[in-house]
């Protein structure tokens, strides 16, 4: 599907074929795909948890409001991130670039971040957002629907995942075969209510 219309037909689905499952290499196409998405210093601080599991999809289901694309999906997945994915080791990030800019950027890394818990926060949210519409672009490429969700109980979701310390759960994302398409979109904001030239007037 051209990127194009797959921006223009992407939906948040919320009614999908309980009975359809991708197939292993589908969720591989698709984790990574997802993994090529941006990151400041290339630190790669997105972490996707891939709920295969019915019985733990049950409990997300409950700590998510009871709503039903959780468990009729093909997929769910958890995305989270790393809030210290910065100090972990650096230079891996950069492994493969020559050693002058290994040394530029690891060494900047640290002084950058190091105490700043609001810019950590921050930073795993944009590579979380940037990750999450790579996955539903490619959901839509290969002919899936997707749903992002935010409607769930971070800290029950947290336990049941066994999230590990000094992680943060940014949102849930359903993949899978719809069986009753998107409500019309609610309207659109006009160009010149959102975009401004050079500053705000």
């Amino acid at each position: 599907m051209d990127t194009f219309d797959a921006i223009k037909e992407r939906r948040s689905v919320k009614h999908y074929d309980p009975n359809h499952k991708l197939t292993d290499d589908e969720i591989n196409q698709l984790m990574s795909l997802a993994v090529l998405s941006p990151t400041s210093f290339n630190m790669q601080n997105w972490r996707f948890v891939v709920v295969k599991d019915s019985e733990v999809k049950k409990q997300i289901r409950a700590a998510a409001w009871d709503q039903a694309q959780v468990t009729d999906s093909s997929l769910l997945i958890v995305i989270c991130a790393d809030l210290k994915a910065w100090k972990d080791n650096p230079l891996q990030y950069w492994i493969n670039a020559p050693k002058e800019t290994q040394d530029f950027l690891v060494s900047a890394m640290g002084p950058f971040y190091e105490g700043k818990e609001q810019l950590q926060r921050d930073e795993a949210m944009r590579s979380c957002g940037i990750a999450a519409q790579t996955i539903m672009l490619t959901a839509k490429a290969m002919g899936y629907d997707s749903n992002p969700m935010i409607g769930f109980d971070p800290d029950k979701v947290a336990e049941i995942i066994k999230l590990p310390e000094n992680y943060v759960i940014s949102m849930l994302m359903v993949v899978g075969k719809q069986t009753k398409s998107a409500m019309p979109r609610g309207g659109q904001l006009p160009l010149d209510k959102v975009v401004f030239n050079d500053r705000f007037s």
